[in-house]
């Protein structure tokens, strides 16, 4: 599994060990938001930032926007999942792209959206099992994005909620997990701790505060998050070059400075 071994290590910084990465995926679901009007600038945005280690984005866009514009060391994440908000029910996501497909695209990992708590959940389970195999099979990384969405969810930021993610991950052997921070750092922590693999956070919607959003982000690393996993909140802000930048600086230190060219 040498091949699987040496892509995973390229998705974290090589000084600071840990990973920014930067979901594009949005458009599937939500259409054309605010901040992806015109995605190419945004992703020469990105490219321009070494310490940035990747985009996720979906099949097309990564072959439009992600291969051609990305800096050959940055890494391309091919999202899997799919759905749109107009769904009944949203929170349900199909496979819309193959293993094979995401690499004939320029991928070098892939990523499964799956929530819990909801009628659809065997399906979706069902789909990383799927990938997970198929994409080891090929040496391929897989980033699992998990969260608690459903009838059965009343609060999707329940630190046992977001724990329960976290071990889905790893019980269904992903090489990296994608959470909510939640609301209870020392729980947090602790099932960090607990998990083998990688554990990285998810921005959510665009905060108004910067600076408190980046305090956040300060304590999820402090928990023992490898990484940040954010869209919304860069390419939303009224300077996303520069969030990029602060964001990278947060995550990687003084190694997040880096640039291209």
């Amino acid at each position: 599994m040498a091949g699987l071994q040496r892509r995973f290590r390229r998705l974290f910084h090589a000084h600071s060990g840990r990973t920014v990465l930067v979901p594009l995926d949005h458009g599937l679901t939500e259409g054309l938001l605010p901040g992806l009007e015109h995605t190419s600038a945004f992703v020469d945005h990105v490219a321009r930032h070494a310490a940035v280690q990747g985009v996720v984005l979906h099949q097309g866009a990564a072959e439009v926007w992600g291969a051609p514009r990305l800096a050959l060391d940055q890494r391309l994440v091919v999202h899997l999942s799919g759905g749109t908000r107009y769904a009944e029910p949203s929170y349900r996501k199909t496979g819309v792209c193959s293993v094979d497909q995401a690499l004939r695209s320029g991928a070098d990992a892939v990523s499964v959206h799956v929530n819990i708590g909801n009628r659809f959940e065997g399906e979706m389970l069902s789909d990383l099992a799927a990938v997970r195999e198929r994409a080891h099979s090929l040496g391929i990384p897989v980033l699992a994005m998990l969260y608690a969405r459903g009838p059965a969810v009343a609060d999707d930021q329940d630190p046992e909620l977001i724990g329960h993610c976290i071990r889905v991950g790893v019980e269904l052997g992903a090489d990296v997990v994608k959470v909510g921070f939640g609301k209870d750092p020392h729980a947090f922590a602790a099932h960090v701790r607990a998990c083998p693999v990688p554990v990285v956070i998810a921005g959510g919607p665009a905060q108004p505060n910067w600076s408190a959003f980046l305090d956040m982000v300060a304590t999820a690393l402090d928990c023992g998050a490898a990484g940040v996993s954010i869209g919304r909140n860069l390419f939303q802000h009224p300077a996303p070059g520069q969030a990029i930048g602060d964001l990278c600086q947060m995550v990687h230190g003084q190694a997040g400075n880096d640039c291209h060219g």
